[in-house]
């Protein structure tokens, strides 16, 4: 490493050969050498000493809306990449939707490319939309460089964003196969959820009955078959439902190539112990019972889950009403990620390793960006987040970078103090203290 600018030393280092006493050399923002902990640093460069802090993997979120052009008042790309630098995430994948316009077409695309061009503090990349009628702008899309097509099997929420009944889904489907691109679909059959008890009003388990179970499990159903019959590439997006999770398995061992993400507040929370009224808990699908939260940790040991990722969907205070009817679906959970996810794996017996599986490599692997991300290795780049794990905080919204700090952690106290965030081999942010945004946007290159 004689020609290394940086080096990071720590007695623990999370590695894909495990976690060991390391220093990291860096030049040009890249990882040149993963070297034993005592090794000489070379003349000229810098010594970073973290001590007996973890050096881990800066995470990939590949589940993010922005809200940026056209809704900022709910977000925006200064406010979250800020929110996730302070995580620990070095990149994020932004959402097509929720955002005005939605990312159907490559002038949308550049409309939100431009948007987010000096506003970002981490590298952000983009999904394009799949809607009924822009079949013939998903190939163009793809050679801009998204990094696959968001397609909802129920009503978004947003009227800008319809979703796909049964043969649009096809028709989709089959030109995303034809140039084997990614489909990533939320998952919850609509003539279901029209046929669920509708209860408006503050309890939640009258909002939980109005999102069953069967819901996700009929849709998911239905994009194996379809996945199966064009041998398509498919992703399940935040996956609540752990009935879903028998026929996943099986479709994969019979070779349908499907993916399956879920989220921290399916893991972290429990519908048991959601107030009535407390509208920051709900999302779609929402947050489950214990025992489902279980068999979702069961999932992610044997695999059959593969990633972990936010589905930060914030809005307006105004808009998270008593009414969980009403009021809008979508946690936010940029910045407490990691945290919330240490937090409840620890006491489940998982290691650091394992959440850097699911929370950066296996997102990596995702979205194609493992080449250059989600791992300490020799040519990623120089993204790293350091943790100290056993140090703990309670969470004050006060303390968020989110644009609205409403969160359903609010008061918890959790595990894993994020003390500094790199991004290629530059420090970005450090006990709260941000430089001037030094983000780039990504696109596929395979």
């Amino acid at each position: 490493m004689s020609d290394a600018e940086l080096v990071l030393r720590s007695t623990r280092v999370i590695t894909p050969e495990g976690t060991r006493a390391a220093s990291v050399a860096v030049t040009d923002g890249t990882i040149t050498a993963v070297l034993p902990h005592d090794a000489p640093v070379p003349d000229g460069a810098r010594l970073e000493d973290l001590g007996d802090h973890v050096l881990l993997p800066g995470l990939v979120d590949t589940h993010v809306h922005v809200n940026d052009p056209g809704r900022t008042e709910w977000e925006g790309f200064w406010t979250a990449t800020r929110a996730a630098a302070a995580g620990g995430i070095t990149t994020l994948v932004d959402m097509p939707l929720n955002s005005l316009p939605p990312t159907t077409t490559v002038p949308h695309l550049r409309t939100k490319q431009q948007c987010a061009a000096d506003k970002a503090h981490i590298d952000v990349g983009f999904w394009g939309g799949a809607l009924p009628d822009n079949v013939k702008e998903l190939r163009p899309l793809h050679e801009a460089g998204v990094f696959g097509f968001k397609a909802f099997l129920s009503p978004s929420g947003v009227d800008e964003f319809p979703h796909l009944e049964r043969g649009p889904l096809a028709r989709t489907m089959a030109e995303i196969a034809a140039f084997d691109g990614l489909l990533i679909v939320h998952a919850e059959d609509p003539h279901l959820l029209a046929s669920a008890p509708q209860q408006p009003g503050p309890k939640y388990a009258d909002f939980l009955a109005s999102r069953p179970r069967g819901a996700e499990d009929t849709a998911v159903a239905q994009l194996i078959r379809e996945a199966k019959a064009l041998h398509a590439r498919v992703h399940v997006l935040h996956l609540s439902s752990s009935d879903a999770l028998p026929m996943i398995a099986e479709a994969r061992a019979e070779g349908v190539r499907i993916t399956v993400e879920t989220c921290p507040h399916y893991l972290t929370l429990t519908a048991e112990e959601v107030p009535d009224g407390a509208s920051e808990f709900k999302c779609c699908p929402p947050i489950r019972e214990a025992a489902n939260q279980d068999l979702l940790w069961q999932a992610l040991a044997d695999g059959t889950i593969d990633c972990i990722v936010t589905d930060h969907s914030p809005s307006t205070a105004d808009l998270k009403t008593d009414d969980f009817a009403t009021a809008w679906g979508g946690i936010s959970g940029l910045q407490l990620s990691l945290a919330a996810v240490w937090t409840e794996a620890r006491r489940r017996g998982h290691g650091l390793e394992d959440v850097v599986r699911w929370m950066s490599a296996r997102t990596s692997e995702l979205v194609g960006l493992d080449d250059r991300k989600g791992a300490i290795a020799v040519g990623r780049d120089a993204d790293f987040a350091v943790l100290a794990p056993d140090e703990t905080f309670t969470v004050d919204p006060v303390a968020l970078q989110h644009r609205n700090r409403v969160t359903a952690y609010a008061g918890r106290t959790l595990h894993g103090v994020v003390k500094s965030t790199w991004l290629r081999g530059q420090r970005i942010v450090a006990d709260g203290e941000f430089t001037e945004p030094k983000g780039r946007l990504l696109t596929r290159t395979h």
